[in-house]
């Protein structure tokens, strides 16, 4: 009786693993002669073009048309995954007790608002350099500009994402005018052909225009996180992951202080970057942001067809793209907002809430670096 029974379940596991062959020969062969460009029978788009699914792929994508899609990045996409390192990272314990007290460290939509001494760089770093994503920045040397080059780069091989695999897409007018600089292991510089400008905020404008072919042409695949930011600007400490997020903004130096009926956002109604009064959070500068590629995409698409759109009805924005910028971020809430410790001015004396300035733009004589005298 008992040994009866031990055979008939062999015989029903046997019976369920011949009826699940068959059902896996069965919807394979529908699927072959269906016409399915066997290219696609990878549960994502490989990388490689020319790389080939093997049987594992092609079985897990007939079990996809059974059971449903597996979640997996849209191609080309980016994201910050699950926040793990190595075993063995000696760090401080953190505290629920201590830390910054004299300012505000996240912000009402509940994001971080990160000043020095709210992260530990030895953890964001072992979670971060993990992930190893690539990064770009694009900076435009255009005119006279293409002198401030030198201290950019050479500060940024030494405190901007130290360790991390760093593009810099530098637009020029004057290719033979960009310095040769020694760059870490992992790092190199792109040089892109941009046309000469008779107006400063030509330049300003079109930073968003040639930003968006860029990334289209030249830099989409080839990096997962884009700042922008100010070619006369000098690095003088850590700027690093810290920073990264899925779309982050920099408190402009001069307004973290001031109330939003005194931001200067663009108040005439007619221009495309409007904010009504009584409106806002922060006002952000657009000497430098940065986020995931396909977020800044979107952004710097956004800024370029909105101030087409003014030219159009015979506006400029009172602050050019930095007044685009500020509307974009006011109704799509950055994910991370920096403290003005990642962009100070050389102009401004630093108060006691600026413990580390990061970077800084530079005093210079307007009247001479710019085309048309500064006006």
């Amino acid at each position: 009786m008992i040994k009866g029974v031990i055979m008939l379940r062999s015989n029903s596991r046997i019976h369920i693993f011949i009826f699940l062959a068959f059902l896996l020969v069965l919807f394979g062969g529908i699927y072959i002669y269906s016409g399915y460009d066997s290219s696609t029978l990878s549960l994502c788009q490989p990388c490689n073009k020319n790389s080939k699914p093997d049987v594992k792929s092609i079985m897990a994508k007939v079990m996809e048309d059974i059971v449903g899609p597996t979640k997996c990045q849209e191609k080309g996409s980016w994201k910050i995954e699950d926040l793990t390192m190595n075993y063995g990272v000696k760090y401080a314990q953190p505290s629920t007790q201590q830390g910054r007290t004299d300012v505000n460290s996240v912000t009402n939509w509940n994001t971080p608002l990160v000043w020095e001494g709210t992260f530990d760089p030895v953890v964001i770093d072992a979670i971060y350099k993990k992930m190893d994503p690539r990064i770009a920045v694009v900076v435009f040397a255009v005119g006279k500009y293409t002198r401030f080059l030198e201290a950019f780069l050479q500060t940024g091989e030494k405190y901007f994402m130290v360790g991390f695999r760093v593009t810099y897409y530098i637009f020029t007018d004057h290719k033979e005018e960009v310095p040769n600089i020694n760059l870490g292991e992992g790092r190199k510089i792109s040089l892109l052909d941009i046309p000469s400008a008779t107006r400063w905020q030509d330049v300003v404008l079109g930073r968003m225009k040639w930003a968006t072919i860029a990334i289209d042409k030249q830099i989409r695949n080839k990096a997962d996180y884009l700042f922008m930011m100010d070619v006369d600007s000098v690095f003088h400490n850590r700027f690093g992951a810290e920073s990264l997020s899925q779309l982050t903004g920099v408190l402009h130096r001069g307004y973290y202080k001031t109330d939003r009926d005194h931001f200067p956002y663009e108040r005439r109604n007619l221009s495309r970057a409007y904010i009504p009064a009584g409106e806002g959070d922060y006002y952000y500068t657009a000497a430098v942001w940065g986020g995931y590629l396909e977020d800044m995409y979107k952004m710097v698409k956004y800024c370029y067809m909105q101030s087409e759109e003014d030219a159009k009805n015979n506006i400029e924005a009172v602050w050019q793209e930095e007044s685009h910028l500020n509307k974009y971020f006011l109704y799509n809430k950055p994910t991370k907002v920096l403290s003005p410790e990642y962009l100070w001015s050389d102009y401004d004396q630093v108060p006691a809430d600026i413990k580390v300035v990061r970077i800084s733009q530079l005093v210079k004589n307007y009247a001479e670096v710019r085309p048309n005298g500064g006006q």
